[in-house]
């Protein structure tokens, strides 16, 4: 071949590798204008901003991304209500939303035990059932028939029991109490005669302060002294029986998932466990100041519920989970990942953690 005929063919079979590259290389590049919308209101700590927040997700995604991804973010009522979220992804009229995976439980009852679940696993045992025990792959297989890829993007660590106007000296006393509790909690206190209520963050003070209820569970010091609980009720009960950690969820649309490139779709999910790791983070560094707060400047009466009240809630729940896992294949295969994974786990914890805070540290 002359020089002239080498030259051509080279030129040519750079064309066709350029024709060949050009499609990936545009797919690679494309930019992508999201929303996500959120359960909670405008302004809300952890819920909304703040360190590890949605928000701060959406930044986070943007500037990883170098822009190709932004995200914006409507706090509950700026797009649409607090808690249609889950239907607004699954149709496709958002592509996030991030909120508690317990709202969902009219649909998808199983949807529970990926918040939460009573005297279940602490922040680090939950991440490590979800990430690494299974719990993932189950959340994905539960919400995939609604077109959903769900993951966690936050954690509160363990949350109080709730404030109460007067106070709780034995089981009986929850018989006709008016209560805001969500999840898998409120089946068991209503087990129990509590009349249990769902009402998103903003309506709790206003209905505990006017009797509307009698006691409210909201997260934990920090963040149920902003909302002004304290000035409503004086009974505070420690700690979480019912929410030992608190997932926070975020959903995506998973059209919305599909048509992203690998490495934006690795973004979203570094981004959402760097901030699952940042909020609990935050949480656990403003909780101390607001309890000492709220105990010595507020008048604010803690401790925990009695023992008797504790065994109690212990054997109710055990018989409610069970029957729901009766009644629910779905949730049977979740609840049954769960304890297993909860007995292994409970195993260390109880040679490691427990014996370091009631023995060494202590």
């Amino acid at each position: 071949m002359d020089r002239r005929g080498f030259l051509g063919a080279g030129l040519a079979g750079t064309a066709a590798v350029a024709t060949i590259a050009a499609p990936h290389v545009a797919r690679a590049q494309q930019s992508f204008n999201w929303k996500m919308t959120n359960a909670y209101g405008p302004g809300a700590p952890f819920y909304v901003t703040g360190p590890g927040s949605p928000t701060y997700f959406c930044d986070l995604v943007g500037k990883m991304s170098g822009g190709r991804l932004t995200i914006q973010h409507f706090a509950a009522g700026e797009l649409i209500p607090a808690l249609e979220g889950f239907d607004a992804v699954s149709s496709g009229t958002v592509e996030m939303n991030a909120a508690n995976s317990y709202f969902w439980a009219g649909k998808v009852p199983a949807a529970q035990f990926f918040t939460c679940v009573p005297f279940g696993l602490n922040f680090q045992g939950q991440n490590a059932w979800i990430y690494h025990g299974g719990g993932l792959a189950l959340w994905e297989e539960l919400y995939a028939p609604f077109n959903l890829v769900p993951m966690p993007l936050g954690n509160t660590g363990v949350q109080m029991s709730g404030w109460f106007r007067k106070p709780i000296e034995k089981v009986e006393d929850f018989k006709g109490l008016k209560m805001r509790i969500p999840g898998l909690a409120g089946k068991v206190y209503a087990q129990l005669g509590v009349d249990v209520k769902l009402l998103p963050g903003g309506e709790i003070f206003p209905a505990l302060e006017r009797g509307v209820i009698d006691a409210a569970e909201f997260v934990g010091p920090y963040q149920d002294r902003r909302l002004g609980l304290q000035k409503a009720a004086k009974y505070y009960y420690t700690t979480g029986w019912h929410e030992p950690s608190n997932v926070t969820e975020l959903i995506v649309n998973k059209a919305a998932w599909d048509s992203l490139p690998a490495d934006l779709k690795e973004i979203v999910r570094t981004a959402a466990m760097a901030c699952n790791v940042l909020s609990h983070t935050w949480c656990e560094a403003t909780n101390g100041e607001a309890m000492s707060d709220l105990v010595k400047n507020q008048g604010v009466i803690a401790a925990p519920y009695p023992a008797e009240v504790v065994a109690k809630l212990r054997e109710v729940t055990k018989t409610t989970l069970d029957g729901m896992a009766a009644a629910d294949p779905k949730v049977k295969k979740v609840y049954d990942s769960f304890t297993d994974f909860a007995a292994k786990h409970s195993q260390w914890a109880g040679l490691s953690e427990a014996v370091y805070q009631t023995q060494i540290r202590s």
